[in-house]
Parts: structure tokens; sequence; C-alpha cells
């Protein structure tokens, strides 16, 4: 039982794989950061944009005098 527990967990080529697994983690972790960090520079000047557009609207029908 201990062979087959042994076989399983070391692979058919009889290597531990979750080395391997972990650098596929990291690396999916980096893709993701990547992507969102793209995202924050591409859209972010016009989503702060909308947030200042929005604010100078609140003020000018509530003539209060800030955000």
């Amino acid at each position: 039982m201990r062979t087959y527990f042994m076989a399983r967990a070391h692979g058919p080529s009889g290597q531990s794989e979750q080395g391997a697994s972990s650098v596929e983690y990291g690396l999916l972790i980096a893709g993701i950061a990547a992507l969102i960090v793209l995202s924050v520079f591409m859209f972010g000047g016009a989503v702060a944009d909308l947030f200042d557009g929005s604010c100078e609207t609140m003020n000018a029908s509530t003539h209060t005098g800030s955000c």
C-alpha cells in the first residue's frame, strides 16, 4: 500500500512535481498582476476624469464647496 502512495506522489518518472506546480502558480499570479497594472495605466485617467466630472455635477446641483 505504501508503494502505491509513493508512486502516486512522485509521478510516472519518479520525480516529485510539487515544485513545478508552485512555479506555475507563481507565473499565473505574476500574469494576473501584470494585467491589473496594465489596466490601471490604460483606464486610470478615464476613471479619474469620470469621478471628477460627477463631483463637479454634484457640486453644481447642491451648491457645496468641494467634494
